[in-house]
């Protein structure tokens, strides 16, 4: 009898996205095994593969799902990163794999790529002098157009701050030594909202508009989310946006101006989509499954291809 493909989860604590991937993967024929990046690393001179994921033994996995990596310190997350690199090298299927979560992590490299693939952003700059960046907000600011400060690696509206004048800027010390900076966008309809798009494979399956209560809309930040079609301007921009950093899957941001033109904010390779969840019909869970086994492209017996491959290397 064939063995089912066995998906690892990257994920610290089994929460409501393991188990709704749990129950997607095990309807599309696949196993889905959570593990923890933090307890996986590098095992080199045996004659194996190089690699250690708990739960996987001799062999590796057929495919991995990444949802969440751990913050620690610049060595463990280098770590994380470089095992992630080595199951691509290692011909794993991964999303998001190492390459992408890099560049979405850091904002000014999504910023960058967004720029170069011609997708609408707002004017960004991403500087270590603070001396520039009290130059930037003296020629920058106007009345009614602040600057909003956000730390370069951060998610959920945490640490995000306006900047409206050379005194609200805060000392290098509390921003990790870099100021990103980027235009505040006034919105084009009373109040504070925008949207987060989800894009699974190229094409944007889910869509919600996040009323916020404040100038941060995220849903952590007590926004109240109401489901839209995603098709249309939003949805061709947060497939294109996807496409700029070369995710799998992506939860894009995108707000209208003042002037009705609509622009990417951020786009997030390890996105929670629980709340998304609650206002659409789609099945995110079972779309992301079904994405991930069919990238596949092998039977059924994937498994034990796998583990008879990582038998030859330890001869």
């Amino acid at each position: 009898m064939s063995e089912r493909p066995r998906i690892a989860l990257f994920v610290d604590k089994p929460d409501w996205h393991t188990r709704r991937l749990k129950q997607a993967f095990s309807v599309h024929g696949a196993d889905l095994v959570a593990v923890s990046l933090a307890d996986s690393g590098f095992v080199i001179g045996n004659g194996g593969h190089g690699l250690q994921i708990p739960k996987f033994g001799d062999a590796l996995p057929d495919a991995v799902f990444v949802r969440i990596i751990s913050a620690g310190s610049f060595e463990q997350v280098t770590m994380r990163l470089g095992v992630l690199h080595a199951l691509r090298e290692l011909g794993v299927p991964v999303h998001n794999d190492a390459r992408v979560v890099e560049r979405c992590v850091d904002k000014s490299m999504t910023s960058f790529l967004l720029h170069r693939s011609g997708i609408p952003t707002p004017p960004t700059w991403s500087i270590e002098s603070a001396a520039q960046a009290r130059a930037l907000v003296e020629s920058e600011v106007r009345p009614g157009r602040p600057l909003v400060l956000k730390p370069l690696f951060g998610s959920q509206g945490r640490g995000l701050r306006l900047i409206d004048s050379v005194d609200a800027l805060p000392p290098p010390d509390e921003t990790a030594g870099v100021y990103y900076l980027q235009h505040y966008v006034a919105g084009a309809a009373p109040g504070w909202r925008d949207w987060r798009v989800f894009v699974v494979g190229g094409s944007a399956v889910a869509a919600m508009i996040r009323h916020g209560v404040q100038w941060r809309t995220n849903a952590s930040q007590g926004a109240r989310c109401e489901g839209v079609a995603a098709r249309g301007e939003i949805a061709d921009l947060a497939v294109g946006a996807a496409a700029a950093v070369g995710a799998s899957y992506a939860g894009v941001d995108i707000i209208q101006s003042a002037s009705g033109a609509y622009l990417v904010l951020e786009v997030n390779s390890m996105p929670a989509w629980r709340a998304l969840q609650q206002v659409t019909a789609i099945d995110i869970a079972d779309v992301l499954a079904g994405n991930l086994v069919a990238a596949l492209q092998l039977p059924a017996a994937t498994g034990q291809l796998r583990r008879v491959r990582g038998a030859a290397g330890r001869r």
